[in-house]
């Protein structure tokens, strides 16, 4: 029965990725359709077919506004979804995550370091007003922030072989981070905390159209790491000595995965703030749709589920009908955490699948 099961859901596979191909794009379009200005539909494909709209301010938001906005939550659905799903292989912990390892804390970290040395910069929500390299600055600072917290909680995970022990010990490490951040905010002026205080809210309007492919760059770069690393992540879900057995080099694919999570997580964090729960639910939801642990399987599936589910969460916090914008953190965390509770009740055990 368990086998014919199995059978079922393996020939359901590309059943499965054509519906989520599918959704991305309609998503997509639905993204594109909603804000302030009515656009008609029509209008829209005709700019991205690249045959203009009979209005040029129609023309100038769809290109300049909708579409950065739109493509950045799919970038950032896929690249936070992907970093959860490598964390969770990691440390075969099903709770793991950039934003609960405290990953996401140090890109933070990371960012506000570097604007602290700036000095004449005040605003990290003014990343739109910086040059390419200022973008690309940001983008290092908070990808090495978050591999330098991912270094410190896998050193300690030699130590500690406990999951729920390693869990805490990041939830304190993010801690320590956060509160580094806020002895900087204490001594930060007003107008400082202000603009700091709206980046924590999260955003996914803020990557001008000019500055996109810095943002798109470095999350295939991690994409791709991550593809090439299939077999050890598969090799690392069955324990180190398994992984041993096979001639993997646990410590080479340790390194490599930090170093594709650092740049997933902090280049979204840098560009973005920091979103939630996307790097949890989504591979926990991707397991559960296709049935297997196989990350040739895995990888692709949780790219389009992340991209597919920050596109809904940027529709419902657009406020569809209002000029009301909605923090994408707050509506990803209403979302995320009623997914992976669904989730834990349905599959009883996640433990089962590490």
């Amino acid at each position: 029965m368990a086998e014919q099961s199995t059978q079922y859901r393996t020939g359901m596979r590309p059943l499965y990725f054509f519906l989520l191909i599918g959704g991305v794009a309609g998503l997509f379009l639905l993204n594109l359709a909603l804000g302030s200005v009515d656009i008609p539909l029509h209008e829209i494909v005709q700019v991205l077919l690249g045959d203009g709209s009979v209005r040029d301010s129609w023309q100038k938001i769809v290109i300049n506004i909708r579409i950065p906005r739109a493509v950045t939550a799919i970038l950032a659905g896929s690249a936070l979804s992907l970093g959860g799903l490598l964390m969770q292989t990691l440390f075969r912990n099903p709770l793991a995550g950039p934003s609960v390892l405290g990953i996401t804390a140090g890109a933070s970290l990371g960012v506000a370091i570097v604007m602290l040395a700036g000095g004449t910069i005040t605003s990290i929500f003014a990343i739109q007003q910086l040059s390419a390299m200022g973008s690309w600055l940001i983008v290092i600072a908070a990808s090495l922030g978050s591999a330098g917290v991912l270094l410190l909680i896998l050193l300690i995970s030699i130590k500690v072989r406990d999951n729920v022990t390693l869990l805490i010990i990041g939830l304190m490490v993010g801690n320590m981070t956060i509160a580094l951040v806020s002895i900087w905010q204490y001594f930060s002026r007003p107008e400082q905390i202000q603009d700091y205080l709206i980046w924590t809210f999260g955003s996914l309007g803020g990557v001008p159209l000019e500055q996109l492919w810095i943002l798109g760059a470095v999350t295939i770069v991690g994409t791709l790491i991550a593809l090439l690393l299939v077999k050890p992540l598969n090799g690392l879900l069955l324990g180190e000595s398994y992984a041993r057995s096979m001639g993997l080099s646990v410590t080479s694919s340790r390194i490599w995965i930090i170093i594709s999570t650092s740049l997933l997580a902090g280049g979204i964090t840098a560009f973005c703030g920091p979103i939630g729960f996307i790097g949890i639910a989504v591979p926990h939801l991707t397991r559960s749709l296709f049935g297997t642990n196989e990350h040739r399987v895995l990888i692709p599936g949780t790219l389009l589920m992340g991209a597919l589910l920050l596109l809904v969460c940027d529709i419902i916090a657009q406020v569809p009908g209002t000029a009301t914008t909605l923090p994408i953190s707050a509506v990803t965390s209403m979302i995320g955490a009623p997914v992976v509770i669904w989730v834990i009740i349905q599959r009883k055990n996640l433990q089962a699948s590490f």
